[in-house]
């Protein structure tokens, strides 16, 4: 039987607004450890990392040389520390399972991943989530885990940041509808797999779906998921900080993540972004452990 490791990463750090840092109580309350038996699988609660509130820290303490990125000391610190929870999780032969906290939390999810292993990556996200340092509008990092994960710009040669098993050939950017013409150009000069909404309109989830998972999984031992909740409509998820309308619906993301589940090839995963000061009736964070178990195997037969 699977074993999945929970581990709370409770930051907000790399968001533009505040309350994302109590993502990981409002999933655990929202049911997520009766989902993941209902999945079949047991789960391992590792508690949440410790981690400062914004309030008390200074967000220019340790600028980058160029550009702009906010709280990155504290961002760095969290991710060196998720990245050795998911690590070590692993070499206990368990499934990671990061709670967010805004989307900068998969730095270390990444890191973590691909530290003694090759990996792929599929990114369920309204935003590419490339930008860096020096092409960011806001400065926040939750637009930067990606392209710091790959080395990209500012983030080359960055330790804390790097995930060194993950290749560019093996990401792919599932749901987009909201990115930034610097990151455009990224994907095009990168030839990065990147599938708008319009794909999903067009070809359907499954397809784009699979064709995703199997660029993520060509020749790695495993593959990371990224689930970022703005990726399905506001309507089915409004507890997100920066919602973009025309997302997936419902039954599309359930759908793709029962794909992901028949792969055999989910090696870590990570819900981000929900933010229960925003949320109606916590329907957010119940839906972020419904997608989590139908990637993890739950099924109605």
């Amino acid at each position: 039987m699977t074993t999945v490791r929970i581990i709370g990463a409770p930051t907000d750090y790399g968001a533009n607004r505040r309350g994302v840092d109590m993502g990981p109580s409002a999933i655990r309350y929202g049911g997520l450890a009766d989902q993941l038996a209902g999945a079949g699988v047991e789960t391992v609660d590792a508690g949440d990392l410790l981690v400062p509130r914004a309030e008390e820290r200074d967000p220019d303490a340790d600028a980058p040389s160029e550009g702009k990125a906010k709280f990155l000391r504290e961002t760095a610190d969290v991710c060196r520390r998720l990245g050795d929870e998911v690590a070590a999780t692993l070499a206990d032969g368990e499934v990671p399972l990061a709670l967010g906290g805004d989307h900068s939390i998969a730095i270390g999810s990444l890191v973590g991943s691909a530290r003694d292993a090759d990996v792929g990556a599929v990114w369920f996200d309204a935003h590419a989530d490339l930008n860096t340092p020096a092409t960011t509008p806001s400065g926040n990092v939750h637009g930067m885990p990606l392209a710091a994960a790959l080395g990209i710009g500012e983030f080359a040669d960055t330790e804390w940041a790097n995930a060194p098993g993950l290749s560019p050939e093996n990401v792919a950017l599932v749901g987009l509808r909201s990115v930034d013409g610097a990151e455009a150009e990224l994907i095009r000069d990168r030839g990065f797999a990147a599938y708008t909404m319009s794909d999903i309109d067009e070809r359907g989830i499954t397809d784009v779906t699979e064709e995703a998972l199997s660029v993520a999984s060509a020749g790695v031992d495993g593959i990371h998921v990224s689930l970022d909740l703005d990726w399905l409509d506001p309507n089915a998820a409004p507890g997100v900080g920066t919602p973009v309308r025309g997302g997936v619906t419902y039954r599309e993301a359930h759908s793709a993540m029962e794909i992901v589940d028949r792969t055999d090839a989910l090696r870590s995963m990570e819900l981000v972004e929900v933010n229960p000061t925003l949320d109606q009736h916590n329907e957010t964070a119940e839906l972020a452990t419904e997608l989590a178990a139908s990637a993890l195997g739950k099924r109605v037969l």
